[in-house]
């Protein structure tokens, strides 16, 4: 199945509780750290709620 990788771009400073879990849910802890997941629609979700925090790395 194929794979996307999403990068941290901006701060979870001052984000709601909800979009700085969804961030954990992810793995992504810090500024500037990609990681992969499968690219299903249950990621996918999780990338739009967070999507101005994070940026899609191709």
């Amino acid at each position: 199945m194929a794979t996307i990788k999403v990068k941290q771009t901006k701060s979870r400073i001052g984000a709601p509780k909800d979009q700085k879990k969804t961030l954990d849910a992810l793995g992504l802890t810090k500024m500037n750290r990609v990681v992969e997941h499968e690219d299903t629609p249950s990621i996918r979700g999780l990338v739009r709620k967070v999507q101005h925090l994070v940026t899609i790395v191709e």
